[in-house]
């Protein structure tokens, strides 16, 4: 485990490295043995911002983290590390979980159809070839891992700006919280990054 710091207008001290390779020792199950790591942390008038930036197998993976305390920023950008290799685990068992010959087809593949030849008539000369086509019997899909989460949920009511702020600084896909009349509103992260609005009756 290589970690590099870079300080910009902060003075790193021996205190701040011991949580910081305190952090990624603890996260060793996750992440593996043999990864690189780059520490950026930064002071600005009010706030301090520590940027943490794994990189496992030339996959880098960034957990941004921003406080009042440096040691608050950091707790916050090593739990980011953790959810996304977790994540990035998670993909990574689903596919290699079955052995190749029986790995399931991707999704464009899946009702591809094999072809088999048949002749069908009274006798052999009056026989008409046919194709027959199968389908798989069965659509096998990966059993949804479900984790109880109260980052993605606010405390108190909120404007849907702040909610939207919010949910950016959680860096949340699907955020959930009450407006100031106590209505259930869901913020939800589309593929093309827009945020949609939705109401709970």
């Amino acid at each position: 485990m290589n970690v590099d710091y870079t300080g910009r207008q902060y003075e790193i001290t021996p205190h701040i490295r011991k949580q910081v390779e305190l952090g990624l020792t603890k996260r060793r199950k996750i992440l593996g043995d043999n990864f690189e790591s780059h520490v950026i942390l930064t002071a600005e008038k009010h706030r301090q911002i520590a940027e943490i930036t794994v990189t496992i197998r030339d996959r880098a993976i960034v957990g941004l983290g921003e406080a009042g305390e440096m040691s608050i920023a950091i707790g916050e950008s090593l739990d980011r590390i953790e959810r996304q290799a977790l994540k990035y685990k998670g993909r990574h068992r689903a596919r290699k979980r079955q052995p190749k010959e029986k790995r399931v087809p991707a999704r464009t593949e899946e009702f591809r159809r094999e072809e088999m030849t048949l002749a069908v008539g009274a006798s052999a000369s009056t026989a008409v070839p046919i194709v027959a086509h199968s389908f798989p019997a069965a659509l096998r899909f990966t059993e949804a891992h479900v984790v109880n989460s109260d980052d993605s949920v606010a405390r108190r009511p909120m404007t849907l700006e702040e909610a939207v702020k919010e949910a950016e600084f959680r860096d949340r896909e699907v955020f959930v919280f009450r407006d100031n009349n106590g209505k259930v509103k869901v913020l939800h992260r589309t593929k093309d990054g827009k945020m949609e609005l939705i109401e709970a009756p």
